[in-house]
């Protein structure tokens, strides 16, 4: 077909509402667009399980450490399920891991916070994996259909997440007072850096226009950061905790919560490399992938060593 056509038709199939799938054809920018938001969650599940994954030893008891090491056991799975749908766009995992270790790809930034006491495993339960739900959801309805179908499994394990986390603060937050203030410590430290994982405002954004018209995205970073605000809100009356935002409150006109501006420079910064545990996060990432090699050697080696069998078999 003409390329003309094939535009028409590629244009036909997003605004219909029906998936893109890997053999289709589709524009050069819609797939490294694709290719940049897919790698960046991937690279942001696998990342995301070292704040978590320093707690597993000291969790304060068994039912805690089967919980925890089953949360970071599923955001290896995420990572996995986000790799192998970028893969359907004709690039390469080692590229893509190759990128991020180059920083020519990046990972969310709140990553880069450290975890400095237990409540944080339950503040990041709630409040990150809070906005992350409010961000993938809408992805179930993404026009690439390999990205949307992996985000159904994703999202209903995070669901999980979610609850993990605001039932352990619960627990904090309802126990003694210093079991109080750790839980209250630990939101006031995480709330902005939640809010801002929904990226940055729509008046900065350079990716969400064109991933709103591909139907990529469906909603604007501030529609969803509302969306989240919405949803919290209520929820941190029930934990008896205060988020950290003075002009937090609901608006009865409006119909949702008005909230704060979060502190775009900070973003910006962290972002950019400057976060209070960028180097350490990326450099541990690099230093079990280069200890791994063996590993990805070995298995690659049984693979090409079981698939000449099979040809001779043949």
């Amino acid at each position: 077909m003409d390329p003309v056509d094939l535009e028409v038709e590629f244009n036909g199939l997003v605004e219909a509402d029906q998936r893109i799938e890997p053999r289709d054809w589709m524009p050069d920018g819609y797939r490294r667009n694709l290719i940049r938001q897919i790698a960046q969650h991937a690279h942001s599940e696998i990342i995301g399980m070292q704040p978590e994954g320093n707690w597993i030893t000291r969790a304060p008891s068994l039912r805690r450490k089967a919980i925890l090491m089953a949360k970071v056991q599923d955001e290896a799975g995420h990572g996995l399920y986000l790799y192998c749908a970028a893969e359907t766009l004709g690039v390469d995992r080692a590229e893509l891991i190759d990128q991020l270790h180059a920083g020519r790809q990046k990972y969310s930034s709140v990553f880069n916070y450290p975890t400095l006491t237990w409540a944080d495993v339950g503040a990041i339960g709630w409040l990150v994996d809070g906005a992350a739900i409010t961000n993938q959801i809408p992805l179930c309805r993404c026009s690439y259909g390999p990205y949307a179908r992996a985000m159904v499994r994703v999202c209903k394990e995070e669901s999980f997440h979610q609850r993990q986390g605001f039932e352990s603060l619960y627990a904090l937050s309802h126990g003694t007072p210093e079991q109080h203030a750790m839980a209250q410590d630990a939101v006031d430290r995480w709330w902005w850096p939640s809010l801002m994982l929904l990226g940055p405002s729509d008046a900065e954004s350079t990716h969400t226009s064109q991933s709103m018209a591909w139907r990529i995205k469906r909603f604007t970073n501030d529609e969803l950061r509302q969306r989240f605000v919405d949803m919290v809100a209520p929820q941190a009356d029930v934990l008896e905790l205060t988020p950290p935002d003075p002009e937090l409150r609901w608006n009865e006109a409006r119909g949702h919560y008005d909230f704060g501006e979060c502190d775009w420079d900070e973003l910006r910064r962290v972002v950019g490399g400057d976060g209070p545990c960028n180097r350490q996060r990326l450099a541990h990432h690099v230093s079990a992938h280069e200890e791994g090699a063996w590993v990805r050697e070995a298995a690659a080696a049984y693979a090409a060593k079981h698939s000449a069998v099979g040809v001779v078999a043949a």
